[in-house]
């Protein structure tokens, strides 16, 4: 492994912890254990797992890419989910017409997220400038994961609503969470094969 597989997951589990704790803190849930375990066992979990799929992926590289994909995924993930938090927090809202918009600014913000590193860490292309295919071939991939991820998220929050006796803000990160795991399959493999081929 390079000093970046040891250095990047440890950086995205760490992100990933704190981000997460700052949800559930919106979400109304403190003074649990994850608030003292979460930041010091994501990033030792996530360095672990990645060595494994390291030692897996040298048979089989795109296990190594899936690997660094979902650690990635997972940074992203919890940058859309933070956004979407942080403008639910402000605004009070969290279904109608402010949820797809606010769903909408925070996949933007995690997609300008996931194109550096997965760019530049995941499928490791170095070439320096965005060539106006590469960007094209971004724009399409990165729309089609739009549209997916927000639609899907919109349904579930604003067509089926609150389930199981959640509220609207937990159910809004309900939403935006399966959107995302399911828009994941979309994303890796239109990056892979597609924006970041080599």
């Amino acid at each position: 492994m390079k000093r970046i597989d040891i250095i990047a997951p440890l950086i995205i589990g760490e992100i990933v912890a704190l981000s997460g704790l700052a949800i559930l803190k919106n979400l109304g849930i403190e003074k649990n254990i994850l608030y003292l375990v979460l930041p010091i066992a994501l990033p030792i979990l996530s360095l672990l797992g990645l060595w494994v799929a390291f030692i897996i992926g040298k048979k089989f590289l795109i296990f190594f890419q899936a690997s660094k994909f979902v650690l990635v995924g997972a940074l992203n993930t919890l940058i859309d989910l933070g956004v979407l938090n942080l403008l639910i927090f402000v605004s009070g809202a969290a279904t109608g017409i402010f949820f797809p918009v606010f769903k909408s600014i925070g996949f933007i913000v995690a997609t300008i997220n996931s194109y550096f590193w997965n760019k530049y860490w995941t499928f490791g292309k170095v070439k320096k400038d965005l060539g106006s295919t590469e960007f094209s071939k971004f724009f399409i991939t990165v729309f089609i994961g739009f549209l997916l991820n927000v639609g899907i998220a919109s349904f579930i929050v604003n067509i089926i609503g609150p389930q199981f006796g959640q509220n609207e803000k937990v159910w809004a990160n309900v939403g935006a969470f399966s959107a995302a795991l399911l828009a994941w399959v979309w994303n890796f493999f239109g990056s892979k094969f597609l924006v970041f081929k080599k």
